[in-house]
């Protein structure tokens, strides 16, 4: 038996934040084997309407409605996720939390916070929670496609290398789309912004305290290319004042997956019950992460038994 230099089962947990919930797990480092699981769904789920009255405040004024293909979230849902999700998947699992020796995440990706220079989410700040574009843009905001469109047309335009990498055209769902689009439609909001990160990284964030990039999200869709993102010529080409996007709100340290971002606060170690300083892994996306879990294997079903793919001439 696999055992840590102590003779003690160690163990680890993983959560998968999605589109509706968050998930965690608990899982047993000598073997992988899932020993528990706890869910949580987001109080406010998808914001696609009108921004919650208890955040905004029924006395405030009338309800903020939100223009079509809005898709907004909230940062306290996710953080509620570790408070709820983590605690319930390890009283399933049955073990004791002084064993768990680290915590990874997964997030949809391109789920963007605007952000102070400290994490704090811009719609928990005064003055800010009746602004759209103060919250997180999910993945699925599709109302920058006027951006989106731009971006690429000005790409094809001058022949930039980057774009062939994406299929030729960049999605309204992507980080530089939506980053235009609070610009031309907030400025004020984006004056105020510090950094324009993804919830992958935000979370990362709030559980150690350290903000981390991930490799995945910067090269998958945050045009982060060869060790560059788009010039700030091509950026100020879009609008002038978009001309130190990448320089002032969006270029951070790159975590390379599988590396410890840090390690977890106490602040944190409060929320989810487990024991500060444990491993913090670099987020990473939802899809993403299962790749090291694939095999190489295909189903025999003469035998009923996993074989590997035999070869072909």
């Amino acid at each position: 038996m696999d055992v840590t230099a102590d003779g003690k089962e160690h163990y680890v947990i993983g959560v998968d934040y999605g589109t509706l919930s968050g998930r965690a797990v608990v899982v047993r480092v000598r073997d992988g084997k899932e020993l528990g699981s706890g869910v949580f769904e987001y109080p406010h789920a998808v914001i696609t309407e009108a921004l919650p009255a208890d955040l905004t405040g029924a006395s405030a004024g009338p309800a903020v409605r939100l223009p079509g293909e809005w898709a907004l979230q909230v940062p306290q849902d996710y953080r509620d996720v570790l408070r709820h999700a983590v605690p319930a998947a390890v009283r399933d699992a049955g073990i004791d939390p002084a064993a768990v020796v680290g915590i990874a995440t997964d997030f949809t990706a391109c789920t963007m916070v605007p952000v102070k220079a400290d994490g704090t989410p811009l719609n928990e700040l005064p003055g800010f929670a009746r602004r759209p574009h103060a919250y997180v843009k999910l993945w699925r905001h599709h109302a920058a496609q006027e951006q989106a469109d731009r971006i690429s047309a000005l790409a094809a335009e001058r022949g930039e290398a980057w774009l062939p990498r994406y299929g030729g055209l960049i999605s309204s769902e992507w980080e530089f789309a939506k980053g235009l689009q609070l610009l031309e439609e907030d400025p004020g909001a984006y004056a105020a912004m510090d950094h324009w990160v993804e919830a992958a990284d935000w979370i990362v964030w709030q559980l150690c305290g350290n903000y981390v990039r991930n490799a995945c999200t910067a090269g998958y869709k945050g045009i982060y290319q060869d060790g560059a993102y788009p010039s700030g010529e091509f950026l100020a080409a879009l609008n002038p004042g978009f001309k130190d996007f990448v320089d002032t709100k969006l270029a951070h340290t790159i975590g390379r997956l599988g590396d410890a971002a840090g390690y977890l606060t106490a602040e944190a170690a409060g929320w989810t019950g487990l024991p500060a300083g444990i491993a913090v892994a670099v987020g990473n996306v939802d899809a993403h992460v299962t790749a090291p879990a694939a095999r190489p294997w295909n189903r025999d079903s003469s035998s009923r038994s996993w074989a590997p793919p035999r070869a072909t001439s």
